[in-house]
C-alpha cells in the first residue's frame, strides 16, 4: 500500500469525513466497566489514578519499544517509581495482559511542554493527554527497537482482536482515525513530543480500523 505522506493524509480525510457524518464521542453504554477476556496475564500496575471520569469512547495505541511478552511489559510498569502505566500490553508472541483495569485510568499518553520554563500540558481540541486518558483503554504493543518500529504478524493480530473486544463491550461502534484527537483511535505523539507509536504502527491505523469495524459489523 501506498504509505507516502500524501496518501497518508488522503486517507486521514476519508476517516474524518466519516467521523464527521456518523461519529460522536461519548455515545457509549456507560453501564459498567468490565476488562477484556482476551488477557491471559493480570498484572496490576499501582500507576493509575482509580476511578474514571469519563465513559470509554476512545482507543489509544503505544509502541512498547522492544519485543517482549505481555507478562514482561507488565512488569515494566510494577514499580512505583516508573510512573507510568497502561490498561493492556501486547506481546510481540501475540499475548495480552492487563495491566490496569478498564474502570480505571491508565498513566500514559500525558505530554508537556516548556514555556517560561513551566512544564504545560499539551492540549489538542481541547484535550490534553491527561484527559484522553480517561476516556481511552491504553494499549502498549511490543515493536522492535528501531526505526520503524515495526511489530510481528501475530502482535497485529492480537490488537485487532482486543480493540474488537474494547469496542464491544465499551459499545464503540465504530473506530475513527483522522490523524487527530478528533478520531476515536488516537496515538501518544497527537499529545506529546514523541514519536510513539513509531512509523510502522502509525502507517497500519487505517488498516486496523477498518479491520476492526469489519469485525464489528460481522458480529
Amino acid at each position: 500500500a501506498d504509505q507516502s505522506e500524501a496518501a497518508k493524509v488522503k486517507r486521514a480525510g476519508y476517516g474524518q469525513k466519516y467521523f464527521d457524518k456518523y461519529a460522536q464521542k461519548g455515545s457509549v453504554n456507560t453501564m459498567g466497566f468490565s476488562n477484556s477476556p482476551l488477557a491471559t496475564v493480570k498484572l496490576i500496575s499501582p500507576n493509575k489514578t482509580v476511578g474514571r471520569n469519563h465513559a470509554i469512547d476512545t482507543i489509544t495505541i503505544h509502541c512498547f519499544v522492544g519485543q517482549v511478552t505481555a507478562k514482561r511489559g507488565c512488569e515494566v510498569f510494577q514499580p512505583s517509581s516508573k510512573g507510568a502505566s497502561c490498561n493492556y500490553v501486547v506481546g510481540y508472541d501475540g499475548s495480552i495482559g492487563l495491566c490496569v483495569e478498564e474502570k480505571d485510568r491508565s498513566w500514559c499518553t500525558g505530554g508537556y511542554k516548556k514555556v517560561n520554563g513551566v512544564n504545560v500540558p499539551i492540549r489538542v481540541n481541547g484535550i490534553s493527554g491527561s484527559s484522553n486518558d480517561y476516556q481511552a483503554v491504553t494499549i502498549e504493543v511490543a515493536c522492535e527497537a528501531k526505526h520503524p518500529y515495526a511489530i510481528t504478524e501475530k502482535a497485529m493480530a492480537a490488537l485487532i482482536e482486543l480493540c474488537t473486544d474494547i469496542c464491544r463491550r465499551n459499545g464503540i461502534q465504530m473506530l475513527y482515525y483522522t490523524g487527530d484527537a478528533k478520531g476515536n483511535l488516537t496515538t501518544h505523539k497527537m499529545f506529546s513530543d514523541t514519536e510513539c507509536p513509531g512509523f510502522y504502527l502509525e502507517s497500519k491505523l487505517l488498516d486496523i480500523a477498518n479491520a476492526v469495524n469489519t469485525q464489528l459489523k460481522n458480529s
